[in-house]
């Protein structure tokens, strides 16, 4: 099974020990043509989206890349039309939503909870029960974050099906329809002794979409 990473190699090593740990094969590219021959995409972590995306004006985003976005935006749109399955890790999460419409707070004011300091800050979060990660891990559970931001108001057809304790924070999105999920942590470096659970799980699942997608 060949796994689509939308992103740069010089940034996306952790994604690649991800997949190849699971025994998947692992090809990081933004072309197009490349993604459409693979089983799936991960849209990884990074920086900020560009704000005219969703619509507003720079009130603390950082470390934008435009171009970036725009290929990561059509890498979805693809896998959408073809009914790829897709899973967004962080900034990819974000990716997903602003691509089906949503929109993205800039700035979070609990940011210290979340954002990366010295490594991943881990808290407690609460899954909603009948969801793909409730099936996983249950709820609570510990995750890790290393953002800033979070989602706004939801895109077209997601559901947000965890989020952080202390804040409220979203923390994983499901498609109502579509092999689309969304997890605002990194399952890919997830500290196995803190949370409880393997992030591999997460991987695991996402290979049993690209699997039933292929039938």
């Amino acid at each position: 099974m060949k796994i689509a990473i939308a992103g740069k190699k010089t940034a996306t090593e952790n994604y690649v020990r991800y997949v190849d740990s699971a025994g998947m094969e692992p090809l990081v590219t933004l072309n197009l043509g490349e993604i459409a021959i693979c089983d799936a995409l991960i849209l990884p972590g990074g920086g900020d989206i560009t704000p005219a995306f969703f619509g507003e004006k720079n009130r603390g985003s950082r470390n934008i890349d435009t171009e970036l976005d725009i290929l990561q935006f059509q890498a979805l749109d693809l896998c959408i039309r073809e009914r790829k399955p897709v899973l967004g890790i962080c900034k990819g999460m974000q990716i997903i939503n602003v691509g089906l419409g949503g929109t993205i707070v800039q700035d979070l004011k609990s940011a210290g909870i979340h954002k990366y300091r010295d490594g991943d800050q881990y808290h407690a979060t609460v899954v909603e029960s009948e969801s793909w990660l409730y099936d996983l891990c249950g709820s609570p559970v510990t995750v890790n974050s290393a953002h800033h931001q979070s989602i706004g108001k939801t895109g077209a057809g997601l559901r947000v099906i965890q989020y952080c304790e202390a804040d409220g924070c979203p923390e994983a999105l499901a498609h109502e329809s579509l092999p689309i999920l969304g997890v605002q942590w990194h399952p890919e470096r997830l500290n196995i002794s803190r949370a409880k659970f393997s992030g591999g799980t997460v991987l695991t699942y996402f290979a049993s979409l690209a699997l039933s997608s292929r039938r």
